[in-house]
């Protein structure tokens, strides 16, 4: 899977990433070609300006020389034609950047959102490699990266181009002996130019992946400061974290540097030129070989010539920026998806009677390493079934097979008689409410949580049975607006056992046909976790019902006990027959027991 790359490597495929990132502007295609025209226009207006005032001053000393005096009319006429042609100019580049800037912001809100879409469709184990940091990275620095000089580049790159064509020509046209002088420049140039490109590319490169590790670090330091604290952890915390900030400091600076470069580079040639065509330009005017306003129209030319063949020069390490951002974006882009859903050849009905099956199932997370060998266990409606074992026993991973989080190597399962794997993914998740150790809450009113997984359309009598049936409505009566009290996944004015008793009346609002309880009574006290099982209770009751947890207490009265161990179900039944067994499970209990 794409994470962040090492420092220093260069992009993997530049041609690709270009030719990718024209098939994505492809739909602002005419927007951009309109700005283009524009861009021409108002580049060849202003290319006249100089002639126009070369023309002035020749008019002024012809005449006084012929003794004429000044042509005022003459003169009126060519500053009035000046001034309408910077006046167009301005107002052209004035529409042709607003076109831009604009394209610019769509194409950076379609990028998110495909980035978006995109989440959507990455199978579970891509978030298992990639880091939460380095994704958010990609989502946010690299579109702006790219989004941002999107305008600014294209507007250069023509704006830039047509003025080099544009003054070359009218070079040309005044003497082509000085335009030579002023050529010749432009290829000794683009030799140390390229020579710093290619190393700013290496740097820009190791700026964005070393960025997309920093954020990383960031996210996990501020979600686990409670642990970095309880550990004492901070010295090394933020040692760390300097560690990777000096690293970014080190690339942003050399790549800002040599990125600057191709600037001072061009002008040392082009002065140099320039001082050339001021001595050859003011001996071919005494000699009478050129009018003196057209030497100085050809010095303002030359003064203007630097200007694009710098901007051409220092384009090449902003292109290398843009496309070293574009290329992660594209690589999370074009991640691998998950498996195209089959066909659906089963139709289940609107009804679940909730009789499930797993038929030889076989799984492992990096197909080298087994989780699940042979697993076979069919239960039927209304059980509760409780899976337990030691840690890495298989008991979420059972879990996220029958939600289709994953899918299996071999072996299927089967709800009411019909194989999972062919019917849609959302269709099997929607009939499991599912409550986790982690208690995930969102940002929002406790009512909009609570109606989380059944919609905002869903009557406020189910929400209040739901809270009166798990037991907090004395405790969301105590809060500040009740049901209508702002929370987010980090609300320190709830407890753990509040944050999960929420999640409880979550899952019962949705009304799902069956239930997976995973380790939800891992986190709070004896007194809540009594709580939790009778609204568990209640909840499950006449639903099938799946239940993991490592308090082997909480489950003695569960219909079916699967023990878990390395992968296989080792032994099934219920509490008091497994403990009359004497064995794996057995040893679990009574360790637990002797602890407790």
């Amino acid at each position: 899977m794409p994470g962040p790359r090492k420092g220093g490597e260069k992009p993997k495929n530049f041609e690709k990433a270009l030719g990718r990132f024209m098939v994505e502007v492809k739909p602002y295609k005419k927007a951009i070609i309109f700005a283009i025209i524009l861009s021409v226009v108002a580049v060849l207006l202003t290319v006249f300006g100089p002639m126009v005032l070369g023309l002035m001053t020749t008019s002024a000393i012809t005449s006084v020389s012929e003794g004429k005096g000044i042509l005022w009319d003459e003169i009126t006429f060519l500053a009035v034609l000046l001034l309408v042609l910077y006046g167009i100019s301005g107002i052209i580049n004035y529409i042709k950047e607003l076109i831009l800037m604009r394209t610019s912001a769509r194409f950076s809100k379609a990028m998110r959102a495909k980035i978006l879409e995109k989440i959507s469709k990455l199978p579970m184990d891509y978030f298992d490699k990639v880091k939460i940091g380095d994704i958010m990275s990609r989502m946010s620095n690299d579109v702006d990266a790219v989004s941002m000089e999107l305008a600014s580049t294209v507007s250069n790159i023509v704006t830039s181009g047509v003025t080099i064509i544009g003054i070359l020509g009218m070079m040309l046209f005044i003497s082509i002996p000085l335009s030579i002088v002023a050529i010749v420049a432009i290829p000794v140039s683009m030799v140390f130019v390229k020579r710093v490109a290619e190393k700013a590319q290496k740097h820009f490169k190791k700026q964005r992946a070393i960025l997309g590790e920093l954020n990383s670090r960031i996210e996990e330091d501020y979600t686990g400061q409670l642990i970095i604290k309880a550990n004492t952890h901070e010295e090394k915390t933020l040692a760390e974290f300097a560690e990777k900030n000096n690293a970014l400091y080190e690339a942003s600076w050399k790549s800002q540097f040599f990125g600057s470069l191709p600037f001072p580079i061009t002008h040392i040639f082009t002065h140099l030129a320039y001082i050339l065509i001021c001595i050859l330009g003011g001996s071919f005017a005494i000699a009478g070989k050129i009018a003196i306003g057209n030497v100085q129209a050809f010095i303002q030319y030359v003064g203007q010539f630097n200007r694009p063949i710098t901007e051409v020069a220092q384009l090449s390490a902003t292109i290398q920026q843009i496309m070293a951002a574009a290329e992660r974006v594209f690589e999370f882009l074009d991640a691998e998806e998950m498996a195209e859903e089959d066909e659906v050849v089963s139709e289940m009905p609107e009804a679940t009677i909730g009789e499930v099956e797993f038929h030889d199932v076989n799984f492992s997370y990096d197909k080298k390493k087994p989780i699940i060998k042979n697993f076979s266990a069919k239960i039927l409606p209304g059980m509760q079934v409780a899976i337990v074992g030691p840690t890495g026993a298989g008991k979420t991973t059972i879990v996220n097979l029958l939600m289709r989080f994953y899918e299996p190597d071999s072996g299927y399962i089967t709800i009411d008689g019909k194989p999972i794997r062919e019917m849609k993914r959302s269709e099997v998740r929607k009939k499991f409410g599912m409550v986790l150790q982690d208690t995930w809450l969102f940002s929002g009113t406790i009512l909009n949580n609570l109606k989380y997984g059944a919609g905002k359309n869903v009557p406020d009598e189910v929400v209040e049975k739901a809270i009166k049936t798990v037991g907090i409505k004395h405790f969301i009566d105590s809060l500040p607006q009740g049901l209508l009290t702002e929370i987010d996944e980090d609300s320190d004015n709830i407890s753990a056992g509040e944050k999960q008793l929420l999640t409880i009346a979550r899952a019962m609002v949705a009304e799902p046909p069956m239930m997976i309880l995973d380790e939800a009574t891992s986190n709070v006290d004896t007194r809540t976790e009594q709580m939790i099982q009778n609204a568990f209770s209640k909840l499950t009751k006449g639903r099938t019902s799946f239940v993991i947890a490592h308090r082997l207490s909480t489950i003695r009265n569960a219909d079916l006990i699967l023990v878990m161990k390395d992968g296989n179900i080792v032994e099934q039944g219920k509490h008091d027959d497994l403990l009359k067994l004497n064995g794996f499970y057995a040893e679990l209990y009574n360790s637990q027991f002797a602890e407790d």
